[in-house]
């Protein structure tokens, strides 16, 4: 255990009237322009995309090479690719999800070879091992790793000493302690989504599956129902079953642990600074929070690997991808350059859900991993996740992120995993499992649905 202290795809015609000045027209040549680049990124608020393009100026000022930060919406970037490629006008660097490289990949819109290339220039053994694999859908990188953010569970240290609960590190021993939570304190063991059908049902049935060692897929066989999978149903059903609230959607399940009904909740990273009462949107509602807003902060201790022995945490990888046609060269430099000298100030906004990829450098190792731990997170940045939590906590995390993984990701199951999480296939089938359906029963049905997926593709 380790723990610490805190599609609608768009029209043709409208993804053809956004690459046109969203592109730099094939092979880099920008309106006669060869040293200027564009640089399609999914972090589309004002101060995200104010903080890239700054990135993006200082690399200009040493490069001589400037860059378009264009914001784009994940759901918006394929098809938009996809229109750019068969006119001959892509961008020449799209920031996007490990699923999104793997599709263009199959597709034949990547240079695979100058993302490798341009992650072996950094430094291939820099990197977080499980990003690259999740970026490697065919044996190398076909995207240079940038920043993720896993699932954890924040628990409050005192309730579980309280309720003589040891912090769980296994699926099962969390199903127990929850149980024991709920009949010893009255209150909820732990919080996740858990309404049938949902996607935070869905991501909470993949986070405690595959930290169990379930499978969905393996080598296009779909083993959902295996004896793993079975057995991890079951322990779901039971720390579901540890609610006094009824069934989680991810804001009911956010707001039990905040006012203190729950003793431990299952979120991704975006919940560090809630719990330190920085978010006014979310803030913490606990009897002592009213006199001692970081109440929480000081009481929640973390698990940011449930199970050392199968470190697979939930969670997202993005990477720097390089189209087909794109200035290849100046793409490259440009993601060295941001996985570099701009890397901590990539980070640097929405640190709390933007943990590095790259662990370090050669020389320092751990340089990337540290740093972050110093960045300020929530609105105003004013305070970071050292101080609050520990340079523990901040260890403890950079083993989280190096435990990220998503089934599927890097392999040539990806589309059939990606599909089953997004239509929320496995979380259609939770009401068998309330119903009091055997959970072989209940994984068989998953897996006569992954299978149908599966035949449609």
């Amino acid at each position: 255990m380790i723990r610490f202290k805190k599609r609608a795809a768009i029209a043709l015609t409208a993804a053809a009237l956004l690459v046109l000045p969203a592109c730099s027209g094939g092979s880099g040549e920008s309106a006669g322009q060869p040293d200027r680049i564009t640089f399609w990124t999914p972090h589309t608020t004002p101060e995200r995309l104010a903080a890239q393009q700054k990135v993006a100026a200082a690399f200009e000022a040493e490069s001589g090479i400037g860059v378009d930060v264009v914001p784009m919406a994940a759901a918006d970037q394929d098809q938009a690719l996809v229109t750019g490629a068969a006119s001959g006008n892509v961008p020449d660097v799209i920031m996007a999800a490990a699923s999104q490289t793997s599709a263009w990949n199959a597709q034949g819109l990547l240079d695979a070879e100058a993302a490798a290339e341009t992650t072996k220039a950094l430094g291939t053994e820099t990197f977080n091992q499980k990003a690259v694999a999740a970026l490697s859908p065919q044996g190398q990188p076909a995207a240079v790793p940038s920043d993720g953010w896993t699932h954890v569970i924040a628990y409050r240290a005192d309730l579980l000493e309280k309720a003589g609960v040891k912090p769980p590190t296994s699926l099962a021993e969390l199903a127990t302690a929850a149980t024991t939570i709920k009949e010893k304190l009255g209150i909820t063991g732990l919080a996740l989504g858990t309404q049938p059908g949902t996607a935070a049902a869905t991501e909470g049935v993949q986070s405690l599956f595959q930290s169990a060692g379930c499978e969905l897929v393996t080598g296009g066989q779909v083993t959902i129902d295996s004896p793993a999978c079975t057995q991890a149903a079951e322990q779901f059903l039971k720390v579901r079953n540890s609610s006094t609230s009824g069934d989680f959607d991810v804001p009911s399940a956010r707001a039990a642990y905040l006012s203190g009904n729950a003793a431990m909740l299952l979120f991704s990273t975006h919940i560090l600074d809630e719990l330190a009462g920085l978010d006014k949107a979310n803030p913490p509602t606990c009897a002592e929070c009213k006199q001692d807003p970081k109440f929480l902060a000081t009481q929640t201790d973390f698990i940011t690997v449930l199970d050392p022995k199968n470190p697979r945490q939930y969670g997202s990888v993005l990477g720097y991808n390089i189209p087909q046609g794109a200035n290849s060269e100046a793409a490259g430099k440009y993601i060295q350059y941001v996985m570099s000298k701009g890397y901590v100030d990539t980070l640097a906004v929405a640190a709390e859900g933007r943990l590095p990829l790259r662990n370090g450098t050669p020389e320092k190792p751990n340089e990337y991993l540290d740093a972050w731990g110093t960045l300020g997170i929530g609105p105003n940045h004013d305070v970071n996740s050292t101080e609050l939590y520990g340079k523990d906590f901040v260890d403890g995390m950079g083993k989280g992120i190096n435990a990220v993984y998503q089934w599927g990701d890097g392999t040539p199951d990806a589309e059939l995993a990606g599909i089953t999480l997004r239509q929320s296939v496995l979380a259609g089938k939770l009401d068998l499992l309330y119903q009091g359906r055997p959970p072989a029963e209940v994984t068989a049905a998953m897996k006569q649905a992954v299978e149908e997926v599966k035949a449609g593709l």
